[in-house]
């Protein structure tokens, strides 16, 4: 069986993603529609190696389209995404507009499968930096509970979008050329620079994005005991987000059983090489589907703590692929 497939924000960083995506899985499409603003109308992309022209985007845009894959913001998706179910589209959101609806799925296929089947026409795709750092604790957690996770992000400029992207080269090469660099994308200077993730503080001194790794973690898992305790920072790499990440178990497994499970979990490369000090890096995680682990240890504070280093690309795994899985699955 093959389907009618539509894309919001098709020409955005995660839009393009998605086609990629979608034509290196061979996922059976029918018809393409791809949906964007009307400044983007017109523009011509490549899909099977066929030219689809860009539509905008509008409240009856979704007429037989069986999935749509909306990555346009939570603004987008609140205003489009009830006229696409009307249509009788499933939607799969990147956004964070349903992440928390109690009557959404919230979904990471190799972690809760089975949540996709309960879905009210919206399923949504959780946050970069939740997938990537329960990627990473999967298989451990399949080894012992835990009850608490403290977890450092640096994260890349593709969560922040395209124009970020192109922000973070404008400004280095500025300042290689020994030339003055305003940023009008992010607010602090981004080259050769690390600063606070961009999003608002709330009352309790933690930001948005970190808020979001919280209460996503307690959904997905479905564990609203568990203590997360996140600080997001922003680093000059363009698409992949780097985790460091301590966890504490309820009982501590011997390491070999940690190794094993992680070389046995579907959608995680083990890269733990002590002699070579060679881990997980960014770089080597662009453009990958797996999420990279390494530098497994047993923590030295904590009597049942594991301490871990992850990278995951922000725009696959983080976004665009988890995205094309949760269709697999339907």
């Amino acid at each position: 069986m093959k389907y009618s497939v539509a894309i919001v924000g098709a020409t955005g960083a995660v839009g393009q993603e998605l086609l990629q995506v979608l034509e290196a899985r061979r996922f059976p499409v029918r018809a393409l529609r791809l949906l964007a603003s009307e400044r983007s109308a017109g523009t011509e992309m490549r899909f099977q190696g066929e030219r689809v022209r860009v539509e905008p985007l509008q409240p009856d845009s979704f007429r037989g389209v069986d999935i749509a894959l909306f990555s346009a913001g939570s603004a987008r998706s609140k205003e489009f995404a009830p006229h696409a179910v009307q249509a009788g589209a499933v939607v799969i959101d990147n956004s964070s507009a349903f992440r928390m609806d109690p009557e959404t799925p919230l979904v990471i296929p190799e972690i809760n499968p089975e949540a996709v089947a309960t879905h009210r026409g919206i399923i949504a795709n959780p946050n970069c930096s939740t997938i990537i750092l329960l990627m990473a604790l999967e298989p451990l957690r399949r080894l012992a509970r835990i009850r608490r996770v403290v977890v450092a992000t640096y994260q890349a400029a593709s969560g922040a979008g395209a124009r970020a992207m192109q922000e973070l080269l404008d400004a280095t090469r500025a300042y290689l050329d020994g030339q003055p660099y305003t940023p009008t994308v992010l607010p602090h200077p981004y080259a050769f620079n690390l600063f606070s993730h961009d999003s608002a503080i709330g009352a309790d001194g933690y930001n948005e994005e970190e808020r979001k790794m919280i209460l996503e973690t307690r959904k997905i898992w479905g564990d609203a005991e568990i203590a997360v305790s996140p600080t997001c920072v922003r680093v000059p790499v363009l698409r992949a987000h780097s985790e460091s990440i301590v966890a504490e178990l309820e009982t501590r497994p011997p390491l070999e059983a940690i190794y094993e499970a992680y070389r046995a979990f579907e959608g995680v490369a083990l890269v733990d090489d002590r002699a070579r000090n060679h881990f997980p890096m960014p770089l080597e995680a662009t453009g990958r589907d797996e999420v990279l682990v390494g530098r497994i240890r047993y923590d030295a504070g904590l009597p049942n703590g594991v301490a871990l280093f992850a990278c995951g690309d922000q725009l696959r795994k983080g976004a665009a692929l988890n995205a094309v899985q949760i269709a697999e699955r339907l």
